[in-house]
């Protein structure tokens, strides 16, 4: 495994069990309510469509609640990620919440050898995924693999314009590459996303971002037609500290003309039959 993935998985690795205690991944409430999905899923509901019936897999599905959630929609649902503790925490989790669901530990490029070749109706991918992975072109040539002839991607992401911005909380400051590049972004931060008081110790991580035109000519290029791009002033969680106000239970936005930035995509692409 490349060094930059070690880092990141033992970085998912430390923060698993913190994610499943966080109050922000709400797995109490995925428990005691068997009608309650993720708000990450809720979203995009009226872009994702019916899947009750389908076969989905969730690549980078972390613990879980999102491919749980994508199942009570009526889906059958595998799960797919590099770190075994955020797969032992979305084990517990589907037999908590009493609902059958395949979690398969492999990374992103070798899902379909981990998956023994099976094809899908639909590849599902959360927000916050695609920066850890180094390179998008063979992301998008395992997306394809992975679906049946007319199957599609569903999507939402954190804008790659997002990714380039400065840490700063006066004003927006272009500071990263906007373009896929060889070397990372190495970054050092003991803390997470989520409520916790833990202060970890595999503080470093390797990030990349992906042009969105990079990301549209990958999927062209590996036989996907583009159904829908929808660009959103909003993101699940704030990115911009300092410069965003929370508009909803789970979602954010620059508090100073929003309209400035995008925030997050919506992407659905369907592979040529």
């Amino acid at each position: 495994m490349d060094h930059g993935l070690e880092l990141n998985r033992a970085n998912w690795d430390e923060r698993a069990p913190a994610h499943a205690a966080s109050p922000g991944y709400a797995l109490d409430r995925f428990i005691t309510d068997p009608s309650y999905i993720s708000e990450i899923v809720r979203f995009d509901l009226p872009r994702l469509g019916d899947v009750a019936g389908l076969n989905g897999v969730h690549l980078q599905c972390h613990i879980g609640t999102d491919t749980l959630s994508l199942a009570r929609l009526g889906a059958r649902m595998t799960g797919v990620d590099f770190s075994p503790a955020s797969l032992l925490e979305a084990r517990r989790l589907a037999e908590r919440a009493g609902v059958a669901i395949d979690f398969v530990e492999a990374e992103v490029y070798e899902a379909p050898s981990a998956l023994d070749g099976g094809t899908f109706d639909f590849v599902f991918t959360g927000i916050g995924a695609l920066c850890w992975l180094p390179q998008i072109r063979p992301w998008a040539a395992v997306v394809a693999e992975l679906l049946s002839p007319g199957g599609w991607l569903f999507i939402r992401e954190a804008h790659p314009m997002l990714w380039t911005l400065a840490e700063r909380t006066d004003d927006l400051v272009v500071d990263y590459t906007y373009f896929e590049r060889d070397e990372p972004l190495v970054w050092d931060d003991a803390g997470t996303y989520v409520e916790t008081d833990i202060t970890f110790q595999t503080s470093v991580t390797h990030i990349w971002n992906h042009g969105l035109g990079e990301i549209l000519t990958a999927l062209f290029d590996a036989g996907m037609e583009l159904q829908m791009l929808v660009e959103h002033d909003s993101i699940p969680w704030e990115a911009v500290p300092g410069q965003m106000e929370r508009i909803s239970a789970k979602e954010w936005r620059l508090a100073d003309r929003p309209w400035r930035l995008p925030h997050s995509y919506t992407l659905r692409a369907s592979k040529r039959v």
